[in-house]
């Protein structure tokens, strides 16, 4: 899994940004097949309240919240 991509997924969803799983592919330069795989991983590993609107055609988290993904050093 590409992280690289899968956060600038992640970011295309907290914008509601992705289009279909065929645009979201093409925006982050991966498979449709990959977009699946980061929708599971965001639902199951990181936990995260992500569904997709058929009528709005985006990928959106249904709770405010965020992620943190980078190294703080503790002070």
């Amino acid at each position: 899994m590409n992280i690289a991509k899968l956060k600038h997924f992640i970011h295309l969803i907290e914008k509601e940004r992705t289009g279909t799983p065929q645009e979201s592919a093409t925006k982050i330069g991966t498979s449709e097949r990959s977009i699946y795989l980061y929708v599971k991983c965001i639902k199951k590993e990181l936990k995260a309240p992500v569904r997709y609107s058929r009528y709005r055609k985006t990928y959106y988290f249904t709770e405010s919240g965020n992620l943190t993904w980078e190294w703080k050093k503790k002070r």
